[in-house]
């Protein structure tokens, strides 16, 4: 039989374009919203659906406005256990626009969908905790809106009220990554710098300190000015070459590929290639293939969490008019869904001790991948793989590692559980050597652990 997320994402195009898949358009109250407009939308959603919905703020920008989210789940508030995470980030430039009111509109569209008994909807919803910022950057968008579409300019409203870019914002995990693979060093979650909290605009350091406290598996940044689904690495691994992009490969390469495509190809013309008088095979793109970036949001995510995020530019136009905007709802209703869909696939399960107790913060790597998970508190992980069999191994200090093999098919997440015993404790004793316990020398038993 096919599973309830089996469906091949063509297939979902195709129907999605056969306008089949019971998704109307609700495209008649389309407007812009400034900030006020923005977080009475917010509230209204979670007035019509106030029992799989919940508003939070992450923080708040230079100016003092919130960073509301807009979460839609079940169980609003609580992490259930392997139920994944899944995060989508708008304005993150404040005069980039269209992922804001796209952004905005879909909160809205899964509540009324979810009310009508849109199954499609009604199982996302009840199988995935998701997480909408419609609006990292609400200061640089009253900026950009102050000029309206008409005369808005290229850099006008883009950084924050200081005008600092906030996609060049976050700390460079990439230089000590490129350093770490050619020292065979750690591959996930990188240490973040002693200082990074003076280096970073509060917008920023809401957004990381959001990733801190919650296990994103997926996300999507949505951002104007291109269109095209583009995936990391941001970041060249030789920046010296002037004049010449470089392809920056990170280790999850054909899995990012996927996801940029699921995107793409569920878009109504992204996958065409040809936008905005640029060219790029499938809609997609290598982020430094296209060009150089330090300090983005989608590489600091993969380097520094679980989370795999891609960089979506929708429109070539930054700031359309909100005649537009009709127009370009119905072009990505059905990729906003469809690349949130792609959150269960892959593995996913418990890892615990001998007692049966969760064990959080455990690794879980993948035979062939040089880029670990880990567990969270509550003991569940969730890693994206293509379909495959993959030899798979947990591990935790003070325990035994455990690897299994599995096969992952086009369907949903397989379960694979972990069951971790407890590493025998270490005869420490050291033998005397001339009558004194000699600690340095070479001939010594004692064997010190990992720095």
């Amino acid at each position: 039989c096919v599973s309830a997320w089996t469906l091949p994402w063509l297939a979902a195009l195709l129907l999605g374009l056969m306008g089949l898949m019971g998704l109307p358009a609700h495209g008649s109250d389309f407007q812009h919203h400034r900030y006020e407009d923005m977080v009475r939308a917010m509230f209204a959603v979670q007035s019509e659906c106030p029992y799989i919905t919940r508003i939070y703020s992450i923080g708040r920008s230079v100016e003092g406005r919130h960073l509301y989210v807009l979460e839609l789940s079940d169980n609003p508030g609580i992490h259930e256990t392997l139920e994944p995470e899944f995060k989508y980030v708008g304005n993150m430039h404040g005069n980039e626009v269209l992922g804001r009111e796209l952004l905005i509109k879909l909160g809205q569209f899964l509540c009324e969908e979810y009310r009508a008994g849109n199954q499609r909807i009604m199982r996302l919803i009840h199988d995935t905790r998701i997480h909408i910022l419609p609006s990292m950057n609400p200061d640089g968008y009253e900026v950009a809106a102050r000029q309206g579409p008409e005369f808005n300019g290229y850099l006008v409203g883009r950084g924050n009220s200081r005008e600092i870019d906030l996609n060049r914002n976050f700390p460079d995990l990439n230089a000590l990554m490129y350093y770490y693979e050619k020292t065979s060093g750690r591959n996930h979650h990188l240490p973040l710098p002693d200082n990074w909290e003076q280096q970073v605009e509060p917008e920023t350091m809401a957004v990381i300190k959001w990733m801190q406290n919650y296990n994103f598996i997926l996300s999507a940044n949505l951002h104007g000015g291109a269109v095209v689904a583009n995936y990391p690495f941001d970041k060249s691994r030789d920046p010296r070459i002037r004049g010449r992009t470089t392809y920056a490969a990170t280790p999850d390469d054909k899995i990012f590929r996927k996801l940029a495509r699921t995107y793409s190809y569920a878009h109504s013309w992204m996958h065409k290639g040809w936008n905005c008088g640029d060219f790029f095979d499938e809609g997609i793109t290598n982020g430094a293939s296209w060009y150089s970036l330090s300090k983005g949001m989608q590489d600091f995510n993969y380097l520094y969490t679980n989370c795999f995020e891609i960089t979506l530019e929708l429109s070539c136009d930054k700031f359309p008019p909100a005649s537009a905007l009709p127009r370009e709802w119905l072009g990505n209703r059905e990729a906003l869904v469809s690349y949130l869909e792609q959150v269960h696939h892959g593995i996913k399960g418990m890892v615990y001790d001998e007692n049966s107790n969760p064990v959080g913060n455990a690794e879980i790597s993948v035979a062939g991948v040089n880029h670990d998970v880990t567990t969270g508190v509550d003991g569940d992980y969730f890693r994206l793989l293509l379909p495959g069999t993959y030899t798979v191994t947990a591990s935790a200090p003070g325990y035994v590692p455990s690897t299994s093999t599995v096969t992952v098919g086009p369907a949903e997440a397989i379960q694979l559980h972990f069951y971790l015993k407890p590493a025998p404790k270490q005869n420490l004793k050291v033998k005397p050597h001339n009558g004194k316990k000699n600690l340095s020398s070479p001939k010594s038993p004692l064997k010190l652990g990992p720095r």
